[in-house]
């Protein structure tokens, strides 16, 4: 991969390229899109959550992590298909094109996150020391995407609806998340389990040190660090048993 280092950087750069292209705005939607979000999520559910501290940054990180995840996996499910020159004339390793579309979107999330800063010290009057942690859970969230990137790009070469199933399993995963209520209305017979969704350690971890001011619990992190290996390595596993007749399908 290292070798491929140049193209990777390349791809990278025309997929940001192609993204706002054509666009009044540019990258500005990236940062005015969740902020609508939020803003609106904020004034139907104020009244039902207001007793939750800070619950308008607590809703904005929550958005932003959430959309890290929602948009690089939704991109990825098209990766291979959406280049087929680069699969069947030509010999790159087929991973750097998942690859170049989750480094844009990485570049583009932290670009969001930095917006966000300045967010959350005019509404909290104050930034966590611990914020200077937020680039290692980046890090770590950066691997858990590319493994369900690697997953859902190469399974979408022999099954192409599975667009589709995914755009429903990603809303489901967003209500089975505590983005936009408190963890405190999880029964507690069920916390066990729905804290197994690392997307749930990932928001609790990032509101801990962007928020909060506390270091990560190393249950949340172990969740994290956990579950996203074992996505990276099926990821990889999977990309690599299918990839071999790719050329052909396409």
């Amino acid at each position: 991969m290292w070798q491929y280092r140049e193209l990777v950087k390349n791809l990278t750069i025309a997929e940001l390229k192609n993204r706002y292209q054509n666009t009044t705005l540019g990258f500005f939607w990236s940062i005015l899109s969740p902020l609508l979000l939020a803003l609106v999520l904020f004034f139907v559910f104020r009244n039902l959550f207001h007793q939750e501290e800070n619950f308008a940054v607590n809703l904005l990180v929550g958005i932003m992590t959430w959309r890290f995840f929602n948009t690089t996996s939704t991109l990825s499910l098209s990766a291979i298909v959406s280049r087929p020159s680069l699969v069947t004339k030509v010999y790159v390793p087929r991973q750097i094109l998942v690859l170049s579309i989750v480094l844009s979107n990485l570049i583009g999330s932290l670009l969001e996150f930095l917006i966000l800063v300045p967010i959350i010290f005019v509404l909290m009057g104050h930034l966590p020391i611990t914020i200077l942690l937020f680039p290692v859970i980046h890090f770590l969230y950066f691997w858990l995407i590319l493994g369900v990137g690697l997953f859902l790009s190469s399974l979408f070469v022999y099954f192409r609806d599975l667009n589709q199933v995914w755009e429903v399993l990603v809303n489901v995963l967003f209500f089975m998340s505590p983005i936009i209520y408190p963890l405190s209305i999880v029964p507690e017979s069920l916390m066990t389990y729905y804290l197994l969704n690392p997307l749930t350690a990932l928001i609790i971890v990032y509101r801990d040190v962007m928020i909060r001011g506390h270091l990560p619990s190393l249950d949340n992190l172990s969740v994290v660090i956990g579950i996203g290996a074992v996505i990276f390595l099926i990821g990889v596993f999977i990309f690599n048993r299918l990839q071999r007749r790719f050329a052909e399908v396409i």
